[in-house]
């Protein structure tokens, strides 16, 4: 015992001796306090009156908004301006401050200093003159003229003004509160749609007064080739188009995006808008977007929506719409209470993007099904396919889903090198198929006269006309579901979304009449996938999807490309010494389900090439969907048109 003490004690000595020493030559700072000057947001009519935002979107060529905004004051003295930050249905802090440029703010002409603040650079303080009544702030919004610079959001033939882009507005407010009245002029014989109404002057249009809040929720496009379509329900569907033949559609088209509007009614028992403005860009010009606003919606599809209607990107893109209006009950009137805010300075928590993601994700699909926007294979298709990609997901083994929901914050949408292990935004297909099953769940319960159809009117049905929002907690929807059908739903979400788990939910099928098998061939879904994406999808087998210039995108952690040394940004050469194409390698795999006939590829990576053996015989995997009964089950009842 003695000895072991002396040997602690000169062990002690021995690790403290020369930190002690560290110390004594180590100068030590101490830190500062941190000071916020930024005034917190009160729920209080913003004093000085109504801002007067006048943006010049003539600049086709070099693509820069010009903003004068007139912004009135009640008092001299500190001011703090702000442009938005976190953006709802972005679900992280995405305003695009790198693209302001050319601050100036004046007060009754003479000029105003401003200094950003450090600790936030979306904020602008200033010191209000003594005996002013207004400030004048202008600047331009150098929009994206290259997609590696952002999203492209002006070209020759139309543009999408968000209006948290061309903004300031006043800090120690909710946005609510902020009166403002916007004037857009638009390049010559234009024509422009949004939620907003107003008068036309001109090439230019003067916006009815509307608070901040939603103003930066009603975006505008406008475009040179344009066509607005009633689709009845105070809807209507205004298109801009890369080319005037992209207007053109076909009567049955039209008419399913018609009984979308009448299903989507049906369904919720109740509308959340005056009036709703689908704003839909045909184009390979400007960027892609698919956002949710509580009167409006902006989507972005390929050139041939209407003219390639059953081919490749079409038929991907006709699930946009249906998810997009569904976000206008379950999103934007129904809102988690941690993803409201009252400014876009506070920061979004977005742990119930299961909900607000997952169930649209699942409306979506379901609405498409009823209006005829897909048939009812193709989306059975779609549900196949989502749950076999899901399953691919080896990261769900530690990652749960309620994590995931951070994704938009954590990884902002880049890139990630091994995806199936990291996990992405799960919570939209995965939440999907977790709410298939719980709408399986109430059928179940009973007999078939129940479904998550009486959850939607009882959830999201309230109120209506209410273009506000309504919050809501775990608890709150907990308890809705049981007064449908009473069951363990706190324990459901707990083992789906709180805790990792070894495969995606599958009740939903199960329940439902179906089982989740794998074929040689690709159902409708999948085959548009890989022709839209110009790949080979084998994730669901070997383990590697596959660009048809021989790149590899993706290879799924601990399969047999996983376990043969692949990755991803590596180049198939060859295969079994033949040029790789997707036929070349498609066949390979094929052939490989004798083993002595393995698929050998010659592979470059960077400026290095090697050669390797694929330890792979199960042959070309696809999912499909196959019934498992006799009659009609919960899924079938499902998909059902119900007008």
């Amino acid at each position: 015992m003695i000895r072991s003490l002396a040997a602690a004690l000169i062990l002690s000595t021995a690790i403290a001796g020369p930190l002690a020493a560290q110390e004594a030559i180590r100068s030590k700072p101490t830190a500062l306090p941190v000071n916020d000057a930024t005034p917190a947001p009160k729920d209080a009519p913003y004093p000085g009156g109504t801002i007067r935002l006048e943006v010049d979107a003539t600049d086709m060529v070099q693509r820069i908004l010009r903003v004068k905004e007139t912004i009135p004051v009640a008092q001299a003295g500190p001011m703090t301006l702000l442009m938005p930050q976190w953006l709802p249905g972005n679900h992280a802090p995405r305003g695009q401050i790198e693209k302001l440029a050319g601050l100036t703010i004046t007060a009754d002409g003479k000029p105003v200093s401003w200094v950003r603040d450090p600790l936030n650079v979306y904020a602008f303080n200033i010191d209000v003159p003594q005996g002013a009544t207004s400030i004048v702030a202008q600047f331009q919004f150098l929009s994206a003229t290259q997609p590696n610079q952002g999203r492209v959001v002006v070209t020759p033939k139309m543009l999408n003004i968000q209006w948290e882009s061309v903004s300031l507005y006043p800090a120690g407010y909710y946005t609510r509160q902020i009166p403002v009245q916007a004037t857009v002029k638009y390049p010559a014989g234009w024509q422009a749609a949004t939620a907003l109404r107003g008068a036309r002057t001109g090439d230019s249009v003067a916006y009815e007064v509307i608070d901040y809040e939603a103003l930066q929720d009603s975006p505008v496009f406008a475009g040179a080739h344009f066509k607005a379509v009633d689709l009845g329900g105070n809807v209507t569907l205004n298109i801009v188009a890369d080319d005037a033949d992209e207007l053109d559609f076909k009567p049955d088209q039209m008419a399913k995006h018609r009984k979308l509007v009448a299903e989507a009614g049906k369904l919720f028992a109740a509308y959340h808008f005056d009036h709703y403005d689908f704003l839909l860009a045909i184009t390979d010009e400007m960027g892609g977007i698919g956002l949710e606003h509580h009167r409006s919606s902006e989507n972005q599809v390929e050139p041939g929506y209407f003219k390639s209607w059953d081919k490749g990107d079409a038929l991907l893109d006709r699930n946009l719409l249906p998810h997009e209006f569904t976000h206008s009950w379950d999103g934007k009137f129904r809102r988690p209470n941690l993803l409201w805010t009252p400014d876009f300075r506070t920061p979004m928590q977005d742990n119930l993007l299961w909900v607000y993601e997952g169930q649209t994700q699942f409306w979506g699909y379901v609405l498409g099904a009823r209006s005829g926007l897909f048939t009812k294979q193709e989306t059975l298709d779609a549900y196949a396919h989502i749950a076999a990609r899901l399953d691919t997901a080896k990261g769900r083994e530690w990652r749960p889903l309620e994590d995931t929901t951070h994704d938009p914050i954590i990884s902002a949408r880049r890139p990630k090198g091994w995806t199936s292990w990291q996990r992405s935004e799960d919570y939209y297909n995965e939440g999907l198929m977790m709410w298939l099953e719980a709408d399986a769940i109430i059928g179940k319960a009973t007999r078939g006269t129940k479904g998550l159809d009486d959850f939607a009117r009882a959830f999201f049905g309230i109120k209506p006309g209410d273009w506000g929002q309504v919050t809501y907690d775990r608890k709150e929807l907990i308890d809705t579901l049981n007064g449908v059908a009473p069951y363990d739903w706190a324990g459901f979400f707990h083992k789906y979304v709180d805790t990792p788990t070894r495969e995606t939910p599958k009740g939903g099928l199960t329940l439902g009449g179906y089982s989740l098998v794998y074929r040689e061939e690709p159902g409708a879904i999948t085959k548009a996938a890989e022709g839209a994406q110009k790949m080979v999808d084998q994730s669901f087998g070997v383990g590697l999807i596959v660009k048809n210039d021989g790149e590899i995108s993706s290879v799924i952690w601990d399969s047999a490309a996983f376990k043969a040394g692949l990755a991803t940004g590596t180049k198939i050469i060859a295969v079994n010494r033949d040029e790789y194409s997707g036929d070349v390698l498609k066949a390979a795999i094929t052939a490989a389900k004798d083993p002595a006939r393995p698929v050998q590829l010659i592979l470059k990576q960077d400026k290095y090439y090697r050669t390797l053996t694929l330890d792979y015989s199960g042959g070309l995997r696809y999912p499909r969907l196959e019934k498992t009964g006799e009659g009609e089950g919960s899924l079938d009842r499902l998909l059902k048109p119900r007008t």
